[in-house]
This record gives structure tokens, C-alpha cells and sequence, in this order.
């Protein structure tokens, strides 16, 4: 009597490098096994679609459906989890191993041990694999088995670590067919997912999908990567990859993103080492959130836990609207808000500003990013965050303000992204693109932008907010 083996897809939406799949594939082949490949829809990511959660499901829905045109399916849970859970088990009895991609995250990591108890005690294998990173998080340690908190020497000792294999999959997508459970295992969840969920995402989004992801990052190694290194930081130049939603969903794993550029970093590219140190960092913060899973809720460094934040919701709606007065601010939410991206060197000016001009807590940040992004990684929006506010691991020091004036002067010194986001500049002479308020008044007839009326004024004074900052970071200032 032949068994059947699950594969639970995750944000490892691929089957390009998928150890997961790829282990349950060997094991059914070996033993004569049958497949069921599933998704649990939690009810906690479809009871509200947001911009992260409509990219997600559209990506989903495009590898269910890539799948099925192969004669594939991936089968729909919903509900709370032990529910549904049982409903796999009764609609698939013989059921002996379900297998899936590590998620480091605490809700994961909470729901993935109730997960084990339950099928435990239906005999029922549970084993995860780690398919969304470089090196686990248990792989680059120091010497005395504690983990790094200083990035630089994580990153050294990182590239020594990280150069394993990609887990093969050509055979897999030719078989798979004549291996798969085809009959639903949850119709209800099926109906819900096409009448309720899909409908709600109503975005159009440039790149979706493992085929996308592939083409996108070939597209940067051959036309961008060279340039990387300098490119990087000026967000008119398109210069970065733009495959961190990929990551993020799982179309694309980050070892195979690694293994295609690591070639060019071995032959001395320096851009394409920059590139890879970058891929370091999103394996460090996974690292750090592993061994400090209370971060999304508490500052890392505990000197920095009571700073006094301010409540003041006007301030964080001009925020979130790019109503600052502060164009490159400005420019970079609305990017957010209209591609449900931003550029990274944005994400540095953006969550300083709030937090050391504005004074408002960053977890009302990172929560606000939480919904925004497509490419939303939950430990590396807390460690960007925690960074750019000075309470985390390795952070910039809390005496480190950017001033957005000279951020917006070094790049994007020609306000052409500003121009691009924030269109009642567009006509602004180059001399007052970066601080539009000191316009004279026949400068702002002659551009069509009256302060006060097409753009608003700074809503805060920098010199004044930095001064304040540093008086709160010092416990000088409560209030």
C-alpha cells in the first residue's frame, strides 16, 4: 500500500530550488509514494488585503495556476490551522509526512509547533527544511557557538559559510504530474480563494511569478550589475535588482539569486561583491531575529527601550501621505504607496526622519511598511528599522541624523526622482527642488506651486528636531 507525502508551500512559491520539494520528491520516487502539494490560507493574512497581501495571493494564484496548466495541482487549506489540518488528514488518510520551508518568524515558528503536535500524534512525519536563505541561521556563529551581533564580521565569516549547492529540480517539474493527489482536498477553501480572496487584489504589479523573477535577475546581472556598486544609492537610476519581492514570496530563493552572481564576485567584480554583501545582511537579520525573536516589539538595545515617542497623528499621516514638505521624503512615500516598493536608500532617509525629526515610535513604522511592502521581510524591516532609529544590533549611532535636505542634494541631486513622485514640483527651478518653501513668490507663480497651497510647508523645523532627538536619546528630554 503506497503512502502519500504533503508538501506544504509557504513563501517558497518556486520550484526552481526548493529543498523541500525536492526532498519529498526523492523520498515519493524511492518508495513508489503519491504527492499532495497544499497552501494553508490564514485567516490572519485574508481577513484584510493590504498591498503586501494582494502581491503575495496574485503570486500565488499565478504558480497555482502555472502548476495546473502541467496538470499539477496545489491544493487550498483555510481556517485556523488545526482545522485545517484535519481536514488534510481526512481527505488524505494515508497521509505519513508532510514537509515544508522553514520560516523563521515567531507567528511562524508558534504555528509550525502546534502543527507538530497535531500530526504527531497522528503518526504523521513533520520536517522542515531551510529554502529561503544562504546560510541558516545556525550556520555562522562565532567560535564559541554564540551569535554575531556586529554585521562586518558576520559578513566575513558568511562568505566562507555560504557556497552550498542549489537542490536540483528539472526532473522535478517532468514528473511531478503523475505523482500529485489531484482531488480537492478543501473545496470550501478553493471557493474562497477564487469568490473572495482574489477579487480583493485588484493591483496590477509589474513582475510576478518564478519565470519573472528569473528574467528579472538575469536582466540586472547582464545591464545593471556592473554599475551596481555606485548606482545603488540614487533611486532616479533604477539601479538595484528590484527582485526583493521575489525573495520575499519565495518565486525566487536567495541561494540561487547567490549562486548566479557569485561567479562575477570569484572573477573580482567589486559590484557584484557589494551585491552579495547585501544578500549578507538579510541573512544577518534572519540570524539575529532567530536568537531574539521579541524584536518586532522591543528595541535591541535596552538603554534605548523607554525613549519618550510622541502621539501625534497629524505628523505621521502627513507622513504616510508624503505630505512633509520635505520633497525627498515626500517622493520616497509615494513611491511606496504607488509600487508597493521602495528604494532602499529611501527606507534609511524615510524611517529616520520619523523617528529622529518627527519623534514617532518606529514600530509605528515598521508596521506601516508591513502593509505597504511588497517585498516585506519581517526581519529585515525590524532590523532596518531598529538600524535607522539607533535601538538595534549594529545600528547607525543615535547621534547620526540624516538630514533630508542633504540626503535629497547627494541623490538625487537633480530632483529628478522627486519630479517623478511628487509632480506639483515638476516645474520648481533646480535651485529650489530640495527646499521649495524658499522659493520667492514669483518663482512659485512662474512654477505653477504655491507653498501652503499645491505643497506644503516643512511641517517641522530639521535643526530644531535634530537638537531634540539628541536630548531624547541622551534621557535629556521627556517630553
Amino acid at each position: 500500500m503506497t503512502d502519500t507525502i504533503g508538501v506544504w508551500f509557504r513563501n517558497d512559491l518556486r520550484l526552481t530550488d526548493n529543498p523541500a520539494l525536492y526532498r519529498a520528491f526523492n523520498k515519493a520516487e524511492k518508495n513508489g509514494s503519491k504527492l499532495v502539494l497544499f497552501f494553508h490560507l490564514h485567516e490572519y493574512f485574508t481577513a484584510e488585503i493590504t498591498a503586501r497581501n494582494d502581491y503575495f495571493f496574485q503570486t500565488l494564484a499565478h504558480f497555482r495556476n502555472r502548476l495546473s496548466a502541467n496538470q499539477i495541482t496545489l491544493h487550498l487549506l483555510h481556517g485556523p490551522v488545526t482545522r485545517a489540518f484535519e481536514q488534510l488528514i481526512a481527505a488524505v488518510p494515508d497521509l505519513s509526512a508532510v514537509y515544508a520551508t522553514l520560516s523563521r518568524t515567531p507567528f511562524a515558528a508558534e504555528r509550525d509547533e502546534h502543527v507538530f503536535t497535531q500530526l504527531n500524534e497522528q503518526g504523521i512525519d513533520f520536517q522542515l527544511f531551510d529554502g529561503n536563505s544562504i546560510a541558516g541561521t545556525k550556520d555562522v556563529l562565532k567560535s564559541d557557538g554564540t551569535p554575531y551581533k556586529v554585521y562586518t564580521p558576520y559578513m566575513r565569516s558568511w562568505h566562507k559559510t555560504a557556497k552550498r549547492e542549489l537542490a536540483a529540480s528539472e526532473k522535478i517539474a517532468e514528473k511531478l504530474p503523475g505523482m500529485t493527489v489531484l482531488k480537492p482536498a478543501d473545496p470550501d477553501a478553493e471557493k474562497f480563494f477564487d469568490t473572495t480572496v482574489l477579487p480583493a487584489c485588484s493591483r496590477k504589479w509589474p513582475s510576478i511569478g518564478e519565470h519573472d523573477g528569473r528574467q528579472r535577475l538575469q536582466e540586472f546581472i547582464d545591464e545593471k550589475m556592473t554599475a551596481y556598486k555606485q548606482a545603488r544609492d540614487m533611486p532616479e537610476l533604477d539601479g538595484t535588482s528590484r527582485i526583493s519581492m521575489h525573495l520575499a514570496t519565495g518565486s525566487l530563493s536567495a541561494l540561487y539569486v547567490y549562486r548566479n552572481v557569485l561567479p562575477y564576485a570569484d572573477n573580482g567584480d567589486e559590484s557584484a561583491q557589494t551585491f552579495l554583501n547585501e544578500l549578507a545582511w538579510r541573512d544577518f537579520y534572519a540570524m539575529i531575529y532567530d536568537y531574539f525573536p521579541f524584536l518586532k516589539h522591543q528595541a535591541f538595545k535596552e538603554a534605548f527601550r523607554t525613549i519618550p515617542w510622541d502621539e501625534n497623528p497629524q505628523h505621521f499621516k502627513a507622513w504616510s501621505d508624503g505630505l512633509t514638505g520635505f520633497p525627498i521624503v515626500d517622493a520616497a512615500m509615494r513611491q511606496l504607496e504607488q509600487a508597493g516598493w521602495m528604494h532602499n536608500r529611501l527606507r534609511m532617509i524615510t524611517a529616520s526622519f520619523l523617528t529622529k525629526d518627527l519623534h514617532i515610535d518606529w514600530r509605528k513604522g515598521e508596521q506601516y511598511f508591513e502593509r505597504k511592502l511588497t517585498d516585506y521581510d519581517e526581519a529585515s524591516n525590524v532590523g532596518g528599522w531598529q538600524w535607522a532609529s539607533s535601538v538595534g544590533t549594529d545600528a547607525v549611532p543615535y547621534f547620526r541624523i540624516f538630514n533630508p535636505y542633504r540626503q535629497s542634494e547627494r541623490f538625487d541631486p537633480d530632483g529628478a526622482f522627486i519630479r517623478l513622485y511628487v509632480p506639483e514640483l515638476a516645474d520648481v527651478p533646480d535651485r529650489y527642488i530640495h527646499k521649495p518653501h524658499l522659493m520667492p513668490i514669483d518663482s512659485q507663480h512662474s512654477s505653477g506651486c504655491r507653498i501652503g497651497r499645491d505643497y506644503p510647508e516643512p511641517i517641522v523645523d530639521h535643526d530644531t528636531e535634530r537638537k531634540r532627538a539628541l536630548a531624547r536619546y541622551k534621557g535629556e528630554d521627556s517630553i
